[in-house]
């Protein structure tokens, strides 16, 4: 049988009709929280539980908090463990997200903790959901990092194939202007101006010596034939 479950509410320390407990696990590093919901009507007994971490990172400067699990408990017992991916934020900001679920269609940032786990058996879906574990003021949530990427799939998609046609156009572009620089150059040399003049040709017979064995001859040029004369 397969357990639905939907909420819509935005978790800190003190939530309007719940209650939830704040447990320190090696000192300031790690928290659970703890939604209990008291005695609202068939939630008697149910308690929706969060372990976060804050963990420190070079690469950043900074600390980040990171929800690892969530747990299911019903009357002290464990029913179901998720584990939470990308579900992180600066530990100085509150971490948002439209819909935080085991489900496909929501990108299913929650999966079983264990394949034998009960957890494939339940379906949960967390609405507008918002957290923060550690650097609370006032009571109040910090800045959200929220989980929409800041380029979606379709986005990114158009963003490639426009620079796709843009790299076909500008290779089309510059082939265009090497075939026109070619038709300018060939048409450059098909011009008359292009080659000399040839020096006349002097009617008047031109005589070439010619040697053989010590014997000058000539040769009689522009003629249709020619004579040579030992």
């Amino acid at each position: 049988m397969e357990n639905n479950i939907t909420f819509r509410l935005l978790l800190l320390f003190f939530c309007i009709g719940f209650s939830v407990t704040v447990d320190q696990v090696f000192g300031r590093m790690k928290r659970r929280l703890s939604l209990n919901f008291g005695d609202i009507d068939n939630l008697k007994g149910f308690v929706i539980r969060f372990i976060l971490t804050n963990s420190y990172y070079k690469l950043s400067i900074q600390n980040w908090f990171t929800l690892h699990r969530i747990q299911l408990i019903y009357n002290h017992s464990v029913q179901a463990t998720f584990n939470a991916t990308r579900i992180h934020a600066p530990a100085s900001y509150s971490y948002h997200c439209e819909h935080v679920s085991n489900l496909q269609r929501y990108d299913a940032l929650l999966t079983p903790s264990s394949v034998d786990d009960a957890a494939k058996l339940w379906e949960v879906t967390f609405i507008d959901f918002q957290i923060q574990g550690f650097n609370i003021e006032d009571g109040q949530f910090a800045y959200a990092k929220d989980c929409a990427s800041l380029f979606p799939p379709a986005i990114l998609m158009g963003l490639v194939m426009s620079l796709i046609l843009l790299l076909v156009l500008a290779y089309a572009l510059h082939m265009l202007i090497h075939l026109k620089s070619l038709d300018r150059h060939y048409e450059c040399k098909a011009s008359p101006v292009y080659f000399p003049q040839m020096k006349d040709i002097d009617t008047v017979d031109e005589k070439e010596p010619l040697r053989n064995n010590g014997i000058e001859a000539y040769e009689l040029r522009c003629q249709q034939y020619s004579k040579i004369y030992i």
